[in-house]
């Protein structure tokens, strides 16, 4: 069993989303030989030098996960795209690419945070470019750590007062991009996060049927995983009153 999860945002100001995915490291997920975290598992992460009581927390439970065999890939999002290899052996999971493709003998995947392919946010896809850059995240490394502790503060006010504004949503993937991917990556079934906007989407691409799921973001009293079981996903519901 393979189990799905992005968007969680985790940080000490959502100790609800936190609390959910404790219980699922060490419940839930240790039925499953995999987990995929298809990015922002964190609200906002700016460095692995810059350690707290809270993240320390965070990279003991996966690691508890992953030594009793739970094998957890994790892929960055667009606020925790500073992850690097210090927080992949501390929590011991690998780093994915994205995108990355999942070949299984019963099926084809492939894996992406999504963020890349909404290219209708123009002012997104620019704060993209520069944060993915890896010479701006070269120097972002390199400045001191108060600096970086005031960036992260201003990112998270930055969505906050995004998501004051009633009408603002996520934007969705382009169309004919997503069709384009789709078709690059050989017609495999396409798992993302990021939108917020959980579905199943079906596409036909050159006459084939393509099957497109976005996965659900976490909130303080709720969750969800994607379940891959051998055979088909389905959705998977985790609340709070589930924990145990």
């Amino acid at each position: 069993m393979i189990l799905f999860i992005s968007d969680l945002h985790l940080s000490p100001r959502s100790p609800g989303a936190t609390a959910l995915f404790l219980s699922f490291l060490a419940g839930r997920a240790r039925q499953a030989s995999e987990l995929y975290i298809l990015g922002d598992l964190f609200e906002v992460w700016v460095g692995d030098d810059v350690t707290d009581a809270y993240s320390a927390q965070i990279i003991s439970a996966l690691r508890a996960a992953s030594d009793a065999g739970l094998k957890i890939r994790l892929m960055h999002g667009n606020r925790d795209f500073a992850i690097g290899q210090e927080f992949a052996s501390a929590a011991r999971v690998e780093l994915l690419p994205d995108p990355y493709p999942l070949i299984l003998p019963e099926w084809q995947f492939v894996l992406s945070h999504g963020d890349a392919l909404c290219l209708d946010d123009h002012a997104y896809q620019a704060y993209r470019a520069k944060v993915r850059d890896p010479e701006w995240q070269r120097k972002m490394r390199a400045k001191p750590r108060f600096l970086r502790r005031l960036l992260g503060r201003y990112i998270r006010w930055q969505s906050s007062r995004r998501k004051r504004h009633h009408t603002w949503v996520y934007a969705d993937l382009h169309a004919a991009a997503t069709d384009d991917f789709l078709r690059d990556h050989g017609y495999a079934t396409f798992i993302h996060g990021h939108t917020h906007q959980p579905a199943k989407h079906d596409h036909i691409i050159d006459g084939i049927h393509v099957e497109r799921w976005v996965l659900a973001d976490w909130q303080e009293d709720r969750g969800e995983c994607l379940v891959w079981d051998g055979k088909a996903l389905s959705r998977e519901a985790l609340r709070a009153e589930d924990r145990s």
